[in-house]
């Protein structure tokens, strides 16, 4: 990040958006609005010249789109923040995910046609001033990162060398992901192998609309049956479900299945979906057998539940900070001393494929926990 203030080029084609941008982020003291582009093409040559720290970035442009500006800043500027401006529709949704395909690190939502002006400016400033801040503050911390020493188990746990050596085998792996996790999520799920021995469960950050969509272009590219979760959804080997935006989701057990419940209870660290509610539930339902992951994301949500997963006897793997687009609830993991292992985006899918493998030959594996779908090998 150059200078004192984080710098920011808006790319949008209505002047009204553009005015109503800069004013907010001009009333913010950590923000310097540096210039302003009515489309892709021009957004691209005012990087050249003005060199932000972030870009504001449309998707509907004429001349040049926001998702065909992202792929070609991208070329020339890989680790430049861009955050997408969308709107909470499908056509919006299906937009947001090419532009986070393409390489976006985020997006903002716009208000719907409803309520004051007032409301859409505070809508607005408080989705994107957090995520500026944390965007270009995880840039600047790119080159000058050290090795993260291992991550210490809490008191009365201990781990051995390589994979864990466990009495029981895994029941489910649970997932935790917000900002940067869409594609921290293509990685990793695409890489898992169609046979995975157990159930996976998602908690990503996303509104309504967004999470369908995000489970649809999930499962194109896997090997696993990916699906946004509906209530009642039985837990099964072979499934990935993924939290409604907009509800709570948890895991309940009913005879010798598990089954999905999904509550419009209060956010939790901001979020609903949270990841430490379903954390929590995992751990109540499958005890010592949860394998957690806590993937790229702003906040600390992740980090309490990974703590009760580990208290339950069960293991916690981290995203590591070099490859997170913004290192805050994997961080918050291991800095709690509640990550097993702390890993690049890259090594997670084959770690984790494999602790799941290999723990079905645990010799004790007919006690706890509850059979689901074929879990127990």
């Amino acid at each position: 990040m150059s200078g004192a203030t984080i710098r920011v080029l808006i790319v949008d084609d209505s002047v009204v958006i553009r005015r109503l941008i800069k004013e907010i982020l001009d009333a913010d003291s950590r923000i310097e609005v540096v210039g302003v582009a009515h489309n892709g093409q021009v957004a691209i040559t005012k990087v050249e010249e003005l060199k932000p720290d972030a870009v504001t970035m449309d998707i509907e442009m004429p001349v040049m789109n926001g998702v065909d500006a992202v792929r070609a800043l991208r070329k020339t500027h890989p680790r430049l923040p861009i955050v997408m401006f969308s709107t909470l529709t499908e056509r919006g949704a299906s937009a947001t995910m090419d532009a986070l395909a393409a390489g976006a690190s985020d997006y903002v939502t716009k208000p719907a046609n409803v309520g004051s002006v007032m409301e859409s400016r505070q809508n607005i400033k408080d989705q994107l001033i957090p995520k500026l801040i944390a965007l270009t503050g995880a840039r600047k911390l790119v080159g000058t990162r050290t090795a993260l020493p291992p991550a210490q188990p809490p008191a009365g746990v201990s781990r051995a060398a390589g994979t864990p050596r466990r009495t029981q085998p895994f029941g489910l792996l649970a997932i935790g992901s917000s900002t940067g996790g869409p594609d921290a999520l293509a990685t990793v799920l695409s890489a898992l192998p169609g046979d995975l021995p157990v159930p996976v469960v998602i908690t990503q950050h996303m509104p309504p609309v967004f999470t369908k969509m995000l489970a649809q272009r999930l499962d194109s590219i896997s090997r696993l049956n990916i699906v946004e979760a509906e209530e009642g959804d039985v837990v099964e080997r072979g499934k990935v479900l993924i939290a409604p935006g907009g509800l709570h989701m948890e895991m309940k057990s009913k005879g010798t299945g598990v089954f999905v419940h999904l509550s419009d209870a209060p956010p939790e660290n901001f979020c609903r979906p949270a990841v430490d509610v379903m954390f929590r539930s995992v751990a109540a339902v499958y005890r010592n057998r949860v394998l957690g992951l806590v993937l790229t994301g702003m906040g600390r949500d992740g980090a309490a539940g990974a703590g009760v997963i580990r208290s339950a006897g069960g293991e916690v793997f981290a995203q590591d900070e070099a490859s997170s687009v913004v290192w805050g609830m994997p961080g918050a993991t291991v800095l709690a001393g509640q990550a097993d292992r702390v890993l690049p985006i890259e090594q997670i899918a084959p770690t984790v494929a494999a602790a799941l493998i290999q723990s079905q030959g645990a010799s004790t594996r007919q006690a706890a926990g509850p059979v689901t779908g074929g879990v127990r090998a």
